[in-house]
C-alpha cells in the first residue's frame, strides 16, 4: 500500500495574494540539493581585552558564497520592483538550499477589472523566480511548494527580519541544513 504523501495546505483559502501587505516568503531547492550558496564561517577573532572589548568572544561572521544558480536568482529578485512597480523587496538570504524574502505589495494588485479573483500576485513573483533559475540553470531547481507568511504587525515584521538576518549565522541549526 503507497504511504499518502503529507503536504503543506496551499496558499490562504480566498486570500487575494495582490492586497497590499508585507509578505515572508521561502523556497526551496528540488530534495534540498545545495545549489544556490555555500555558508564559510570566518575563523574567530583574536580575543584581545581593551577599552573597546570586554573580552567576550564574538560569534564568527559568515560569508554567503553564492553559485552561478544563486547569483541568477539574486540578480532576478532585484528585478522584481522594477519589474512589479508595487512590490518593494526589503530583505532576502540565498541560503545553500533555500531562499527568504521578505515583501510588500504596496498599493492596489494587478487583478482584472470588476473581478473577484484573487490576483495572486504573490504566486506570480515565486513562479517567475523559479522559472527564470530554471531556465538559466537548464534544467529544474525547486520544489512544487513553498512557504508564506503574511505579516501582520510590526513585531511580525521585526521576528522575520531578524530571522532573514541571521540565518547565515545560524546555517548548521536551520531546518533546511543538509550536512
Amino acid at each position: 500500500m503507497r504511504e499518502e504523501k503529507k503536504s503543506r495546505p496551499g496558499r490562504l483559502p480566498s486570500y487575494d495574494y495582490g492586497l497590499a501587505g508585507y509578505y515572508f516568503i521561502t523556497f526551496c531547492t528540488k530534495g534540498r540539493t545545495c545549489i544556490l550558496s555555500h555558508i564559510e564561517m570566518e575563523p574567530p577573532p583574536l580575543t584581545t581585552v581593551g577599552r573597546d572589548d570586554p573580552g567576550a568572544p564574538n560569534p564568527p561572521a559568515p560569508t554567503v558564497l553564492l553559485t552561478s544558480c544563486g547569483t541568477a536568482l539574486k540578480d532576478l529578485i532585484l528585478t522584481i520592483p522594477a519589474a512589479h512597480s508595487n512590490v518593494t523587496v526589503y530583505k532576502y538570504a540565498i541560503m545553500p538550499n533555500h531562499v527568504h524574502l521578505l515583501l510588500s505589495i504596496d498599493g492596489p494588485g494587478m487583478g482584472a477589472p470588476g473581478s473577484s479573483r484573487p490576483t495572486q500576485l504573490i504566486p506570480r513573483i515565486v513562479t517567475y523566480l523559479k522559472r527564470m533559475t530554471n531556465r538559466a540553470a537548464g534544467r529544474d531547481l525547486w520544489q512544487t511548494t513553498y512557504y508564506d507568511h503574511i505579516i501582520r504587525n510590526e513585531s511580525d515584521y521585526l521576528r522575520v527580519w531578524n530571522y532573514i538576518d541571521t540565518n547565515p549565522t545560524k546555517w548548521g541549526e536551520d531546518e533546511y541544513y543538509v550536512p
